[in-house]
């Protein structure tokens, strides 16, 4: 039987320290998202990104995967490579 995983993330959110955790990784998540979505409306794969930023495809799956934090230089570099441009901003808490 398979449970959706829905599901599991619901249970997992009745414990504190799980949804706490969950929040404070949610903008990394974020940022790993939006760099996949810009990725494919660019219509590229993770290799042809990578040769257009003259970087290697393994650097361009652990930006998306959220295992790297990007700086503001490889974002403003991902923006140009995918024909995008970065909007950030900083909302009340």
């Amino acid at each position: 039987m398979t449970i959706p995983f829905e599901e599991i993330k619901a249970r997992l959110m009745q414990n504190p320290k799980v949804k706490a955790e969950y929040v404070a990784l949610a903008p990394e998540f974020e940022i790993s998202a939006e760099l996949v979505k810009a990725r494919h409306r660019a219509g590229l794969s993770q290799a042809q990104l990578a040769s257009r930023m003259g970087t290697s495809q393994s650097t361009i799956a652990r930006l998306e995967s959220g295992q790297t934090l990007p700086s503001t230089k490889t974002l403003l570099r991902f923006a140009r490579a995918t024909g995008s441009k970065i909007h950030l901003r900083l909302l009340a808490a």
